[in-house]
């Protein structure tokens, strides 16, 4: 699965996401995208989308996107640690158009 992370998303994750091709959208050169175009951008060359945007579900219109986003609850890298299991079993599960969003 091709994943894109969010900027908040840490990138430290990626190790732990095998088998996946993950890029960020600082190395995609999309730093500057609002929400509504990084995620354009996102469908077109992506299957999934992380991100730490808790409220992307209420500034975005996600209806009918084929893109999996899933939202972690926290930037912060040693909490996401804690729960890498829950993380990899989501990624994993992801389907097109899947919206989780992630608690701990």
């Amino acid at each position: 699965m091709k994943i894109l992370f969010d900027h908040g998303t840490p990138a430290p994750l990626r190790r732990l996401l095998a088998g996946h091709e993950i890029s960020t959208a600082y190395e995609m050169g999309w730093t500057k995208l609002s929400n509504g175009d990084l995620l354009a951008a996102a469908e077109k060359s992506f299957d999934a989308f992380i991100t730490t945007d808790q409220n992307l579900r209420y500034q975005q219109n996600l209806a009918g996107r084929r893109l999996a986003i899933l939202v972690l609850p926290t930037t912060s890298w040693p909490e996401i640690q804690k729960h890498t299991n829950t993380v990899a079993d989501s990624v994993n599960a992801l389907k097109p158009g899947d919206f989780i969003g992630l608690s701990f």
